[in-house]
């Protein structure tokens, strides 16, 4: 039977780290050994894996992390940050408030995005195609919401994020960095979406669905992207925090003063 002080220290048992009087060890590493030879995306992987990355591995990681760092105040973990910055809140409440924006529909594409392309790679490791894999995960999905994640921008007709993303998932693919299942499920989505909307609006893939992609193949699992998501935007949150908190402005809201909200029909009784 465990002490007492045995069973308390069972109660936070973790491989993450390892903190005693003079030492600081990260999954086993000493801290001293990592500073200033490992970079933060290094410390990332390892932290969440357990090993390091090779370098075309963290190359890959980095590329990812900063393509999601900022959207501006379009996007509302952003706004809501700069109005709560006003707020006379610390630096750390407007980040918390901008992050607990990041919910299904903002924020959680990336995540829904890696388990529809996981769904495709399973459908074709199966025995499918890659274009029925992607045409049968599509309609079960467009089953529950129009919307694919990780496909379509309302902004951009062409995510700028995309191509330089693409690009250095198929450089990795054809130099055995990464297997290239989930690129091609992604690929196959994007032709498929391509072949429906023949002469409208295509709906290419977006920052969710690019990064999605460099997860996936990297063999982050589908929380960790919304989770590396979380950590990418956190950034651009504080920097436009901290903007905002310099401005001078109090109690910041969504509109502009002299706009008023229209007024809506006053609702009746079914």
């Amino acid at each position: 039977m465990s002490t007492p002080q045995e069973e308390a220290a069972l109660w936070w048992a973790t491989a993450v780290s390892h903190i005693e009087p003079g030492s600081i060890e990260l999954r086993d590493r000493p801290v001293q050994d990592l500073i200033g030879s490992a970079s933060l995306v290094d410390v990332i992987w390892l932290l969440l894996r357990g090993t390091m990355p090779s370098v075309r591995e963290s190359a890959l990681l980095e590329a990812a992390l900063v393509a999601g760092v900022d959207h501006g105040p379009q996007a509302p973990s952003i706004a809501a940050a700069r109005m709560a910055a006003t707020c006379g809140v610390g630096l750390n409440n407007a980040i918390a408030t901008g992050v607990n924006m990041l919910g299904d529909s903002h924020g959680g594409a990336g995540q829904q995005c890696v388990e529809m392309l996981d769904d495709i790679c399973g459908l074709h490791r199966n025995g499918q195609g890659w274009e029925d894999a992607a045409l049968d995960v599509m309609t079960r999905w467009q089953s529950r919401s129009r919307y694919l994640p990780g496909f379509g921008h309302r902004f951009h007709p062409v995510d700028p994020r995309r191509d330089p993303l693409l690009g250095l998932v198929h450089q990795a693919v054809a130099d055995g960095v990464v297997g290239g299942d989930h690129l091609r499920a992604g690929l196959a989505v994007e032709e498929a979406l391509r072949r429906r909307r023949a002469g409208a609006r295509p709906v290419p893939m977006n920052i969710d669905g690019a990064t999605a992609v460099i997860y996936a193949e990297l063999g982050f699992s589908a929380p960790l992207a919304r989770g590396l998501f979380v950590l990418s935007r956190s950034v651009g949150i504080l920097a436009h925090a901290w903007e905002e908190s310099q401005q001078g402005l109090r109690n910041k809201g969504p509109v502009p003063r002299n706009v008023l909200p229209a007024r809506l029909p006053r609702a009746t009784d079914a």
